[in-house]
């Protein structure tokens, strides 16, 4: 599959890199190509392929977005129109002060990112943890169980082909329902960084879903 990365700081590159990894051709969506973030996603895997977002986003079969969320706008508009009828994986979160909801809680990011982008299937996914699970997501001593990648959208077709994504990357993808759901899944990221950054437990831990 061709995948396109808009973004590729803490969450992008690692996902970048395990994706090409696994056989997929991952282009760089790079205005600056020689941008520090940029040269070190290059440096950890040189096969990914430094693109313009233009020509990046055009080629791809789905598309990653893994900035910051002030950052969505700038990001996405140059593309805007060559995300028409193809998926778009919403890597990102709205945090505001004191590790508050940025939004205030009134509308989820996933859902003023598809309000940008009416014609594309956004995806919510990989945002529910801090970067280093994204590194690293191997838990020994819990047999066949693996760690939860829990996702929201509207377009179940779309849900499918991210679900396969997080399935390849070792993950057991838990389909959350319509893209409304991303603001609880923002919230449990808040919660996850509240735990792992403010309280001292530590990036080491996932959520899991067991079901009878």
């Amino acid at each position: 599959m061709k995948i396109a990365f808009i973004g590729t700081g803490n969450v992008g590159a690692p996902l970048a890199d395990r994706l090409q990894k696994l056989g997929h051709q991952v282009f760089i969506a790079a205005r600056d190509p020689q941008s520090k973030s940029v040269l070190e996603a290059t440096n950890r895997n040189s096969e990914l392929i430094v693109k313009s977002p233009l020509e990046a986003v055009q080629e791809a079969e789905i598309v990653f977005l893994a900035t910051p969320f002030n950052a969505i706008e700038t990001a996405l508009a140059p593309v805007k129109s060559l995300l028409d009828g193809k998926i778009l994986v919403d890597c990102t979160n709205p945090v505001g002060a004191n590790l508050s909801h940025g939004l205030q809680s009134q509308i989820s990011g996933s859902e003023t990112v598809q309000e940008f982008v009416p014609n594309t299937h956004v995806v919510k996914a990989f945002t529910i943890y801090g970067y280093e699970n994204f590194e690293d997501i191997t838990y020994a001593g819990y047999g066949d169980l693996k760690p939860a990648m829990l996702i929201a959208g509207n377009d179940q077709s779309a849900k499918e082909t991210v679900s396969s994504l997080c399935s390849q990357l070792g993950w057991e993808p838990v389909d959350t329902g319509k893209l409304s759901m991303s603001l609880h899944l923002e919230h449990m990221t808040l919660l996850w960084i509240q735990m792992a950054r403010v309280q001292g437990k530590g990036s080491g831990f996932v959520w899991a879903m067991l079901q009878r």
